[in-house]
Parts: C-alpha cells; sequence; structure tokens
C-alpha cells in the first residue's frame, strides 16, 4: 500500500546573500505555518543576525491570502515576533500578478528542475533533495514545522483593533507597506 504524504513547503530567500530556507509543514498552509517558518528562521540565524546588528527584518512578501497585510492572525503573530526577537519588522508587499520580480519565484523555480527526475516517495527523500539544492553557490537550509496548523482562525474586533494600532501603514500604500515596531515589555506587563 502506497501512502502520500502531504508537505507544505514555505522559503525564505536572503536576496542580499543569497542563503534560503526552506521548511515543509504537514498540516495546512496558514499565516501560523509562515510566522512558525519566520521563526524557526530566526532561531537558525540568531547569532549571525546579533553579530551583524541587525535590528530590522525586511520581509518582501507575495500578496497570498495566508500572509497578507489584512489578515490578522499573520500580523498579530509577525508583533509577536517582532517583540519576542526585539525587531523591527517591515512586511513591504508585491502586488498582484508581479511574481517575476519577486526572487523566492525564481528559487522555486530552480528547486522544481533540481527535483526533475527524481522519485519523492518519502519525507526523508524530499528534505534530502531540498538540503542538497544550491542556489547562488550556497546549499539550501532545510527544516521541518509539523504540527496540526488550524485554518480560519479569526479575532475580535477589539483584538484586530489592537493589533492595528501596533503597525505604521504608509498612507498611499496601505496595504502594501506595513511597518511593526518593536516594543519592550513593560514592567507592568
Amino acid at each position: 500500500m502506497f501512502i502520500k504524504e502531504k508537505l507544505i513547503p514555505v522559503g525564505i530567500l536572503e536576496p542580499v546573500t543569497g542563503r534560503t530556507f526552506l521548511a515543509f509543514g504537514n498540516s495546512n498552509h496558514t499565516s501560523d505555518l509562515i510566522a512558525d517558518v519566520i521563526e524557526k528562521w530566526l532561531q537558525a540565524n540568531q547569532e549571525r543576525l546579533a553579530a551583524q546588528g541587525i535590528s530590522e527584518l525586511v520581509i518582501n512578501a507575495d500578496n497570498a491570502p495566508d500572509c497578507n497585510s489584512h489578515r490578522s492572525q499573520f500580523l498579530l503573530r509577525m508583533t509577536q515576533l517582532a517583540d519576542k526577537y526585539a525587531l523591527n519588522i517591515h512586511l513591504a508587499y508585491y502586488p498582484p500578478y508581479h511574481s517575476k520580480y519577486n526572487p523566492i519565484e525564481h528559487y522555486w523555480g530552480g528547486l522544481e528542475r533540481s527535483w526533475n527526475g527524481f522519485l519523492l516517495d518519502s519525507v526523508e527523500t524530499v528534505l534530502k533533495r531540498a538540503g542538497n539544492f544550491i542556489w547562488r553557490g550556497i546549499k539550501t537550509q532545510v527544516d521541518t514545522a509539523f504540527g496540526t496548523y488550524k485554518t480560519g482562525i479569526m479575532h475580535l474586533q477589539k483584538e484586530k483593533k489592537g493589533i492595528e494600532e501596533r503597525l505604521l501603514r504608509v498612507p498611499e500604500l496601505r496595504w502594501w507597506d506595513v511597518s511593526i515596531p518593536f516594543r519592550p515589555k513593560t514592567v507592568n506587563q
């Protein structure tokens, strides 16, 4: 009997260094999966980021439903990451139908071509093949984000308002440019 497993890839590409990070989930493609992968990348690169004095993380994102600037769960998770890692997070979105300008799309194409002719018949095989993929001379860093990711998480209007108060939106680019400043915890928190 042949059992198929579902793997959901979430990728991070650092445009300047060419480093790539690819994690696979096994449940649903959600805001929480994306946020967990970003956190795994932060954990894996924390020493390097600290050594470089990085205080702002700029995320160039597609405008997919699970990570767009309307998605309160994604924005909540980004505010939590900003505070946990003492980073300002800047979300810059590509407009619809402009994926050709998004470098991660070129990475996906290269990864797909590297898989041609290989039977991806197990999780181990997929992870090994992905981990052996070299992009711009650098091996892809691979991880998993296995767990149950629930879809359709909703927030009350009051919670959405609290999330929105944390955000700095450029008025002319309200849905395309969002900054989340790091807020250190106060004694009363």
